[in-house]
């Protein structure tokens, strides 16, 4: 599993301490010096970043920092904080994840759309996340190791089963029979 990145922006002596400790944190971390090297920097190689600062180097329009406004603090705190924080994001981002034109929220298990909201089981989540990562269509076997976590031990009709109901489901709410679609080489979102 990727961890989340924190981007250390003009704090080096920061750096240095967390540095010495990163065998232990839950993050990456990463040192900048110059404001054009993070914002040129691609932030999209960083998994879930957070850019962490001092407010004297805040930087404007930057949507996932964290400023530091009382320093000293201890080591412990500004750990904390940090964890905090990208919680914080990590549970944002998975109250809206767009798919067409619904919205799932992985937090409250639910997908809506402008006028309805769908409640979900956690593994209908998984297939259709699964589905809209994936590029081509999906046969049951792919579906049983990715979502299910197995091999050929579980049943192919629980895969069909699951996919059946979880279409239904979206038709009877939505009135849409093309969310899921069935392809010979397997399912595609």
């Amino acid at each position: 599993m990727n961890k989340q990145s924190v981007l250390i922006f003009k704090l080096p002596e920061l750096f240095k301490i967390l540095n010495e400790l990163k065998d232990h944190l839950d993050f990456n971390i990463y040192n900048f010096t110059e404001k054009q090297e993070l914002l040129n920097s691609n932030k999209n190689k960083y998994y879930n970043y957070l850019v962490l600062t001092d407010a004297k180097n805040k930087i404007e329009d930057e949507k996932f920092q964290l400023i530091l406004n009382k320093m000293p603090d201890s080591v412990y705190s500004i750990i904390e904080k940090i964890n905090v924080s990208l919680l914080k994001q990590k549970y944002s981002e998975q109250s809206d994840i767009i798919i067409g034109k619904y919205s799932i929220d992985i937090n409250s298990r639910s997908i809506k759309n402008t006028n309805e909201t769908l409640k979900l089981t956690q593994r209908e989540i998984q297939i259709i996340l699964f589905l809209k990562q994936s590029k081509s269509p999906q046969n049951i076997e792919n579906l049983q190791k990715k979502v299910w976590g197995h091999n050929s031990n579980l049943e192919t009709h629980t895969v069909e089963t699951h996919i059946y109901r979880l279409r239904k489901k979206i038709s009877e709410k939505f009135k849409d029979n093309n969310f899921i679609n069935s392809t010979k080489k397997g399912y595609i979102i």
